[in-house]
């Protein structure tokens, strides 16, 4: 977060408390402009279902809702896909990857924001975050590593975000200003970077890093506008 966007927020927090007998007793919830349902097909990608753990929907309120798929290319890639919508409970709703990720054994090796060109984002680019995470494993006594890379944004009623703590703020502005809360949903595009790893053919090479990086930028240029409503964001 800025400096500029600090001091705006320190601004907001010190009115804030000045005016709490003006802030609305009832917030009210403005809905996401996400679409809970992913295509069968992206391109020539086939989803599948993907599994949502018990573990997973009981770390979550109970009203979140989940969409997810594993798309296949018939080639030997695969992408995850998966989106989670906040419910009414929103701090108990999105947990940030950062946090998720190292709890189910993954090391985050480094967090990069990036623009994704997609022609139907606002200006042509998709702001988002990109995971490189790892985790170890033992192959014939061999302790070796699994890479794999993570994208992921938010997607709001008015906003889109790939910070987890700019969407705090805008939470916070939103509350202070407008009276309401957005609900959020949280975007993943994922893959695991393949190259090294047991083949399911003889042709097949797997991709590496730079190759990895570049299917999953093309996926979200596809899954973006499948995604959204047509209504623009703020």
């Amino acid at each position: 977060m800025t400096i500029s966007r600090l001091l705006i927020l320190q601004g907001l927090l010190i009115c804030g408390l000045g005016t709490v007998f003006f802030i609305p007793r009832e917030t009210q919830i403005m809905m996401s402009r996400v679409k809970m349902a992913l295509p069968e097909m992206l391109g020539y990608w086939e989803g599948k279902p993907a599994i949502v753990t018990d573990e997973e929907r009981s770390k979550l309120a109970s009203d979140t809702e989940f969409a997810r798929k594993v798309y296949d290319d018939g080639l030997g890639d695969q992408v995850l896909v998966s989106i989670v919508l906040s419910g009414h409970d929103l701090d108990n709703s999105i947990h940030r990857p950062e946090r998720c990720l190292p709890a189910q054994g993954w090391t985050i090796e480094d967090s990069t924001s990036l623009k994704v060109p997609v022609a139907e984002a606002p200006g042509g680019w998709l702001p988002v975050t990109r995971l490189h995470d790892y985790r170890e494993f033992t192959d014939h006594g061999v302790v070796k590593k699994q890479y794999n890379l993570n994208y992921y944004w938010f997607i709001g009623y008015t906003d889109l975000t790939a910070s987890h703590f700019e969407r705090e703020y805008i939470d916070m502005k939103d509350r202070l200003l407008h009276g309401y809360n957005q609900r959020w949903a949280y975007v993943t595009v994922a893959a695991t970077v393949t190259q090294g790893l047991e083949p399911p053919g003889e042709e097949w090479m797997g991709k590496d890093t730079a190759q990895t990086d570049e299917m999953l930028q093309k996926m979200i240029a596809l899954v973006y506008p499948k995604i959204v409503t047509d209504a623009p964001p703020r």
